[in-house]
């Protein structure tokens, strides 16, 4: 079962200049054993007329993710700008937590260190953790003791190849957005 902290995940692919292909990687970890979800987590300004992350979310709800979302916190800051705010931590521990026992694998795509004590209580459960995110990227992406609370730890940049979109392909974003949905 995947984990995908998407706030997390895009910072750190953004850090590495990577753009990640969703399609490839729900194929990436279907080819590495038996796939029964993929969960992707985040926050999305409902007032706003456009969020920047609705399409993405619409998409990833029509090609095979289980998208849980909520709204944003909105603040302004010093300057007078307008902010978000908001995390997905207790919906995804509460989600993994109740899937721990009923699953052998759990692929967690995040880093914060807050999570240790998750992956621990996980790991109690008999079920073996890998945790994605990177130790490359600037600043680094994972904290260091999530890395070694892990199972296996997956330096996102080392995935590039594989579920990344080739460099300078912006300007074809097919399926990226629900336009070539024929998954």
């Amino acid at each position: 079962m995947l984990f995908i902290d998407g706030a997390s995940l895009y910072s750190t692919a953004r850090s590495l200049d990577i753009e990640i292909d969703f399609r490839k990687l729900l194929t990436e970890f279907r080819n590495r054993g038996r796939l029964l979800r993929a969960n992707y987590y985040t926050t999305i300004f409902d007032g706003d007329d456009y969020s920047p992350v609705r399409p993405l979310v619409d998409w990833l709800s029509y090609n095979g993710f289980n998208v849980l979302h909520k709204p944003a916190r909105e603040f302004t800051d010093r300057e007078g700008r307008k902010r978000g705010r908001g995390n997905m931590n207790v919906e995804i521990t509460v989600d993994m937590l109740k899937a721990a026992s009923t699953v052998d694998h759990i692929v967690f795509f995040a880093g914060d260190a807050d999570y240790r004590r998750l992956i621990e209580a996980v790991k109690a459960e008999g079920c073996r953790v890998t945790v994605v995110s990177s130790v490359k990227s600037q600043p680094q992406g994972v904290a260091d003791e999530l890395r070694r609370e892990a199972d296996v730890f997956i330096d996102l940049d080392e995935l590039g190849d594989l579920i990344a979109r080739p460099r300078g392909a912006g300007a074809d974003r097919q399926g990226e957005y629900g336009r070539d949905d024929d998954d």
